[in-house]
């Protein structure tokens, strides 16, 4: 059989980190089987669902490359098939109209709470055969009062609920519309999913779902149920740790594949080993080394993922994600440099796109002003001197590369008589601003001739009006 996952996000919101672990594991275990990755929008709540956040959840999709075999489904376009089983396991007598008020319904749990009782429907209306006139039935499934539900969690272990601990869930509103669980359970036997991979903040709904499966006559899927990702506090992720939208993090300048790597070990290891490309994960990701404890979100190792990859991915794919960065900035790549050299240059300066984009920035626009600490050092009369000299010697060069330069910038050290420093502090003040850069000869062969040449212009303008 073909392994089928789905990932199946409420559209309420954004595609968040939880969401996107949950999509990334379902991903993994379809494509290291060579199965099917299922897309399902479960959209029943149609007071807080939306169309912005059904865009946010394939927007998210498509930048974290979790391409989807089959969807997106959506739940809402399936009610009459949801109407249909309904009608099913009544004839089997395994669905009943309940009449209860809500006064009835909270009365009945009150007492139970003064009994020391969970509160849980009592099935009042298991045996009713006759309708309350003028009050419109919810649908509930006549769940089994005794025996045990075994879940043979791929990550927990086996979990035993009795029956006895579970009540009649709601199926279907008094206005005819499914409720979330019993869509879900439809669905999954519709849509042949054999594995469902999810947090385990789903667990309770569990053992409810595999009783219905039963009763419409289909065999459960395997479970695995994944442990919460908390924040540093160990409390709940939340926005203030991190818990904020995926394309918040293409904002803040993550590669896509940085914020996989770290997903992938929020809840699943392999021995040490820290850093995974793709195809890495699929062929070492397996449920066994997914972790029964709760994972910590960690910012900063996300950053010092981030950075990896940043120096380490093919220069033309981080351009590809930092294009947008630059965009923003309002810098045009081809107006200057080769921005396949300059990334080469600045990567190990910047731990985020955003940070790369900043100092890229230099490259290709002159800089308005200059570090003001760097300045007060370099800046100075003999400053003018040193880059007279060096522009001197940079107009008449003919052959324009990083070794020529390097051979005039020892030259007018040498005339000078003086250290590098005073030659070189000024000079990479003059060219960059103050930006964090490079080897100094590799800056000006990247800046190129004409721009250096005005750089060091505007600088010997800027210290003769100091001073």
């Amino acid at each position: 059989m073909t392994v089928r996952t789905r990932f199946a996000p409420s559209p309420t919101g954004y595609l968040h980190i939880g969401g996107a672990r949950t999509a990334l594991f379902s991903w993994l275990y379809a494509r290291k089987h060579g199965g099917r990755f299922v897309l399902r929008i479960e959209d029943t709540d149609l007071e807080r669902s939306s169309a912005e956040s059904v865009n946010a959840i394939l927007e998210g999709m498509t930048w974290l490359g979790l391409e989807y075999d089959e969807g997106p489904f959506y739940q809402t376009q399936r009610f009459d098939r949801y109407k249909e089983v309904i009608g099913q396991l009544f004839d089997q007598g395994h669905a009943y109209h309940c009449y209860c008020s809500r006064e009835e319904l909270d009365a009945m749990r009150e007492q139970q709470m003064n009994n020391k009782e969970k509160p849980r429907y009592d099935g009042r209306c298991r045996q009713r055969t006759e309708p309350r006139p003028g009050v419109e039935p919810v649908v509930r499934f006549k769940n089994p009062v005794d025996g045990d539900v075994v879940i043979g969690d791929l990550v927990k272990g086996e979990i035993v609920i009795s029956n006895q601990e579970l009540d009649d869930l709601i199926i279907a509103r008094s206005d005819g519309t499914p409720t979330y669980n019993f869509c879900v359970v439809v669905d999954d036997a519709d849509m042949g999913i054999d594995y469902v991979i999810r947090g385990d903040d789903h667990i309770n709904n569990t053992p409810r779902q595999i009783n219905m499966l039963k009763a419409m006559g289909i065999e459960p899927p395997k479970y695995a149920h994944l442990p919460m990702i908390l924040g540093g506090d160990g409390q709940r992720l939340s926005k203030r740790h991190g818990a904020v939208s995926v394309m918040q993090y293409r904002e803040e300048g993550f590669l896509p594949e940085a914020l996989l790597n770290y997903l992938v070990r929020q809840g699943w290891s392999h021995g040490d080993q820290e850093i995974f490309s793709l195809d890495e994960m699929i062929e070492l990701f397996s449920l066994e080394g997914c972790n029964r404890a709760a994972s910590i979100f960690n910012r900063d190792k996300l950053l010092w993922l981030n950075h990896q990859y940043i120096m380490n991915s093919d220069p033309a794919h981080v351009f590809h994600h930092l294009s947008y960065h630059l965009g923003s900035l309002g810098i045009d790549p081809a107006s200057g440099p080769d921005i396949i050299e300059v990334i080469k240059a600045q990567r190990e300066k910047a731990k985020t796109l955003v940070d790369l984009a900043k100092v890229c920035e230099f490259y290709y626009r002159d800089p308005e002003t200059y570090d003001e600490k760097a300045a007060k050092k370099a800046f100075n009369a003999e400053a003018v001197v040193a880059l007279a000299k060096l522009r001197e010697a940079l107009a008449v060069m003919i052959e324009w590369s990083r070794e020529a330069i390097h051979a005039a910038l020892q030259q007018v050290v040498d005339q000078l008589g003086v250290g590098f420093g005073k030659v070189g502090m000024p000079a990479r003040l003059a060219i960059t601003g103050g930006a964090p850069s490079p080897d100094l000869d590799l800056v000006i062969q990247l800046v190129g001739k004409e721009t250096a040449l005005r750089r060091f212009d505007k600088a010997i303008e800027f210290i003769n009006a100091s001073i």
